[in-house]
């Protein structure tokens, strides 16, 4: 089960690595953590950001009420430790899409080769 840390009370305003882990997580489901994330990120952008800084983005979104998570069960793998699983909150969507869309006013008109309808 999932629990909230906080709600987020204002418009979130979201940083260009807070944005891409949050779309990362997006794409991974319920069930992302911090490598699968990452593993992510570095396919669809060609970025490969530390693990660590991965991981306090995380921790991050989640205390903003972005993401919320849940440990999850030991494994073999990893010699008995927990994953801690993410996923995105309603807030975290509506954030993203405010993001995304305040990029998209941004570049409409510009001459970058890129229509961003």
């Amino acid at each position: 089960m999932f629990y909230y840390v906080k709600q987020i009370t204002e418009a979130a305003v979201l940083g260009e690595l807070e944005q891409v882990v949050l779309l990362g997580v997006m794409r991974v489901g319920d069930d992302a953590y911090g490598a699968t994330v990452l593993e992510e990120i570095e396919r669809r952008t060609g970025r490969a950001p530390a693990l660590a800084t991965v991981h306090t983005t995380l921790a991050r979104l989640e205390q903003k009420g972005l993401l919320v998570s849940r440990v999850g069960e030991p494994t073999a793998e990893r010699g008995g430790r927990r994953k801690r699983h993410f996923a995105v909150t309603p807030a975290g969507r509506r954030a993203v899409r405010e993001s995304v869309g305040a990029l998209r006013r941004l570049l409409r008109g510009l001459s970058i080769g890129w229509d961003p309808s």
